[in-house]
């Protein structure tokens, strides 16, 4: 882990203890708290952008790929909650899903229940699922909110779709693995962005280790930024 990395984790790492001091919070489950949270700069959130990427038909970003990063900006005290959508190159089709951690565990070992997702449909179809948290492994008080998109030039679905499968079988992880003592994440930011890095989306910010979901969303450039509501 680079140094950069380290500290960004030593933050998310104390402030992620801190919050479960007080309330028990854990990983990426999203919590009942009634009102969005603004992104950083206190700028509104859910609106599309200016100069952003060109969007197609329906509204869906200009193929032949396309990448989409779904937010739950009350997740995880606040801290927030992303899943992922990627098109099936050439398509108008996508796959989507998420690494829900409903058992608010900081770490679930390789193999267990981390609530791992995923489905596939229209565009339509995804933003509707997502928007009502429909394939939520239980009962879910908080859907996905925001959405921003991107297009993309490059794609790999097979990629992709091989890194699903990873990170829904690798376990769950904020904060020091209890097997080796390191620092690190395998949460559902890292879920999202190795599923979008593997389809080699474009204008894809790197995400380092433990970092804040909501911090990291606001650092998307060249990506749509929308509300999301149960439709």
């Amino acid at each position: 882990m680079s140094g950069r990395a380290r500290k960004r984790g030593f933050r998310w790492a104390l402030a992620a203890a801190a919050a479960g001091a007080v309330v028990g919070m854990t990983g990426c489950q999203p919590m009942d708290t009634g009102a969005a949270v603004k992104p950083s700069g206190g700028t509104p959130s859910h609106s599309a952008t200016a100069g952003t990427a060109p969007v197609g038909s329906a509204g869906q970003p200009a193929g032949p790929g396309g990448a989409c990063v779904f937010v739950k900006p009350d997740g995880a005290q606040k801290f927030g909650h992303t899943g992922w959508g990627f098109r099936i190159t050439g398509t108008d089709r996508w796959e989507y899903g998420a690494v829900e951690n409903p058992g608010n565990g900081l770490y679930t070992p390789p193999g267990g229940d981390i609530g791992a997702w995923h489905a596939e449909g229209s565009y339509a179809q995804m933003l509707s699922d997502m928007s009502r948290d429909a394939h939520y492994p239980g009962k879910s008080t908080h859907p996905y909110s925001r959405y921003r998109c991107t297009s993309s030039s490059t794609s790999d679905v097979n990629g992709a779709r091989a890194m699903i499968r990873t990170v829904e079988s690798r376990g769950f992880l904020v904060g020091i693995d209890p097997e080796t003592g390191d620092l690190g994440s395998r949460d559902c930011l890292d879920a999202t962005y190795d599923v979008l890095k593997a389809y080699r989306t474009r204008h894809l910010t790197p995400a380092y280790q433990t970092e804040i979901p909501n911090v990291w969303v606001e650092t998307l450039v060249l990506w749509t930024d929308r509300a999301l509501t149960p439709r």
